[in-house]
């Protein structure tokens, strides 16, 4: 019988192809493959990145108040974003739950049905854009996406560069001053100020603040509706839905105001002002078509 001599040349280059492959393997097995999210901005990041959740916390209500990106019909209900269904995700085995330091009372409920990975988003003392930029990459790095997720910034970017181009070329260069805002009662409004994401949307599409606020967490600042009457220069615009709408607008106050009689008022179709990196995409979109309804000067 003959015998082969194998060469270290040849043994080396084999086993060295076994570690590559027994490695690959190992980073496939930690991968997570059933992950529920319990945010919806990790919700739209995973989404976004072409990964399907198990389930999402109040699924239902993300899909009248975010809608983009939509969730796959597959997806199930989790229960609220503030108490989560245990038993549920219990029955569910996922290998992954994505939680918010908001949930942190029940992190060694959750731990006891799968390892917790927990997301800070709003935060009066960081920069939410940014925070949500990270933070999706940082979830990509974990489902060895981020090739992925770093193109799909790349292409909300240029999305982004594409919408400043409209507006400039309508208003010949010179866009107004935005002041963005959404209705709670036909006497009081929330108006966005900095660190809010319509904020860092008007950043994106170089658009300046008509009525400058200070940073908060959410960014947002209540106001009563007279304080709108402040504004004496570039366009307000208000994000849908407002139900109460025929209780304000018909009035002598809200006819009075500066903008109304300067015909420098739009409305913004329902777009998710607390969500994660791609909201920014989406509210520059809804906030360049409202702008664009509008005359130049």
């Amino acid at each position: 019988m003959l015998k082969h001599k194998i060469s270290p040349s040849l043994l080396r280059w084999v086993l060295t192809g076994l570690l590559m492959i027994g490695s690959a393997l190992a980073h496939a097995a930690k991968t997570p493959q059933r992950v529920v999210a319990l945010t919806w901005e990790a919700a739209e990041h995973l989404v976004e990145m072409g990964i399907t959740p198990l389930a999402v916390a109040d699924a239902d209500d993300y899909k009248v108040w975010v809608v983009r990106p939509a969730l796959p019909s597959s997806v199930l209900n989790t229960g609220s974003r503030v108490e989560p269904n245990l038993e549920l995700l219990a029955e569910l085995k996922p290998d992954l739950i994505i939680s918010s330091p908001a949930l942190e009372d029940l992190r060694g409920k959750l731990e006891r049905i799968a390892p917790v990975e927990s997301f800070d988003s709003y935060r009066q003392d960081h920069n939410n854009y940014e925070t949500a930029r990270q933070n999706y990459l940082t979830l990509a790095r974990q489902f060895n996406r981020l090739d992925q997720a770093q193109q799909r910034l790349a292409e909300m970017d240029r999305h982004i560069a594409e919408l400043r181009q409209r507006l400039l070329e309508h208003f010949n260069g010179e866009p107004p001053k935005v002041t963005m805002i959404r209705f709670s009662t036909p006497a009081v409004v929330y108006v966005y100020g900095d660190n809010s994401m319509p904020q860092y949307a008007m950043n994106l599409l170089h658009l300046q603040p008509a009525y400058p606020l200070p940073a908060t967490a959410w960014g947002i600042t209540q106001k009563p509706i007279s304080d709108l009457g402040k504004i004496r220069e570039g366009a307000v615009l208000h994000i849908e839905p407002f139900s109460q709408e025929d209780k304000l607008f018909p009035t002598r106050l809200w006819q009075a105001m500066p903008f109304v009689q300067a015909r420098r008022f739009a409305t913004v179709r329902s777009t998710w002002t607390y969500g994660g990196v791609f909201s920014v995409e989406y509210l520059a979109e809804s906030l360049v078509d409202a702008l664009l309804t509008l005359q130049p000067e």
